[in-house]
């Protein structure tokens, strides 16, 4: 099983729309062992363009580059938030963005590459440039307009140096496993260095005992007796935008009690709609979809409810330092 991350569930997401952590959920369903669910990633610079979805990725090499962080009216603001001003690991600089955008009520930030040598930016941001540029930006003269985004998820499945999961004969490699080396907070792209190593790992431990197995070839055909396609296809397209509002608003990059238990309340009744509506309609990519993201969205807040402390991407206001 390969199949990956969680994005989805969130309103603004670099992830695929398909990342909505069917094989964590089905995990779960089968009573496999699911850890740290509440270390979601936000990527701090995502291009911020209403209606993109997934969102444009605006590197953190941009940052590297020399590009400063400014608030709406122009402002640097990360002196107040960290030493290493735009140069902060990710983590802190989600947060400062979040920060604020929420104290100050605007729906993003900007990232100003404007000082540096217009060409040496097209040539190192050539993509970039052209995304922009697509969009009536040109980044050598003008702002750049990101926001945060969901964008990993340091949890999952959680695995053993095989890539076995708790249940005998399952694999789980890449964003859908919890295989612990991200700890609480992913450094940029060595996920794609652990894809490969527990790939090759679940490769050679499955070749090693694949003779061992016996394979029950007598499945029953799926049984949809009884049920019906949904009157209105918008009863389940709610019902997605509702749980991506929920999971942004509540659930997001800085955490509480409070919004906590507000997200709990209304993914419940989330829940109970939508199994309701499962049972007696016809088995769809959408429906089983959107059970998948209430299913996903449980775990994330259930196990950040448990975590009584901050600790890498999960902040909370109510617990805001590592427990020793």
């Amino acid at each position: 099983m390969a199949t990956g991350g969680v994005g989805a569930v969130y309103q603004t997401t670099t992830n695929p729309l398909v990342a909505t952590g069917d094989g964590i959920a089905m995990v779960y369903r089968a009573k496999g062992t699911v850890k740290d669910m509440e270390f979601v990633q936000f990527h701090p610079t995502a291009l911020y363009h209403p209606g993109d979805r997934p969102s444009f990725l605006i590197t953190e090499a941009m940052r590297g580059y020399g590009a400063v962080l400014r608030t709406m009216d122009g402002k640097e603001f990360m002196q107040k938030y960290d030493p290493r001003l735009s140069l902060a690991p990710r983590d802190i600089v989600a947060r400062a963005i979040d920060n604020e955008m929420k104290n100050r009520g605007d729906d993003h930030v900007y990232l100003d590459v404007t000082h540096k040598d217009p060409e040496e930016t097209r040539k190192h941001f050539p993509n970039i440039y052209e995304k922009c540029l697509s969009l009536g930006i040109d980044i050598t003269k003008e702002y750049i307009p990101v926001a945060p985004a969901a964008h990993y998820l340091c949890g999952g499945i959680l695995v053993d140096l095989n890539a076995q999961s708790s249940i005998e004969r399952l694999y789980a490699v890449g964003e859908c496993s919890c295989t612990g080396l991200h700890g609480g907070n992913r450094l940029a792209s060595n996920s794609l260095i652990e894809a490969v190593v527990y790939a090759d790992a679940a490769a050679k431990h499955t070749l090693e005992v694949v003779d061992q197995y016996d394979y029950n070839p007598d499945i029953p055909e799926w049984n949809d007796e009884g049920t019906r396609s949904p009157e209105e296809m918008v009863l389940i397209t709610q019902s997605m935008k509702e749980v991506n509002q929920i999971m942004s608003t509540y659930v997001g990059i800085v955490r509480s009690d409070l919004r906590l238990k507000r997200a709990w309340d209304r993914l419940d009744i989330l829940y109970e709609e939508t199994e309701s509506l499962f049972k007696r309609s016809v088995a769809s990519k959408e429906i089983c979809e959107l059970r998948n993201m209430i299913n996903v969205g449980y775990l994330i807040m259930r196990q950040a409810m448990e975590r009584k402390e901050s600790r890498g991407l999960h902040y909370t206001i109510d617990y805001p330092h590592a427990k020793k």
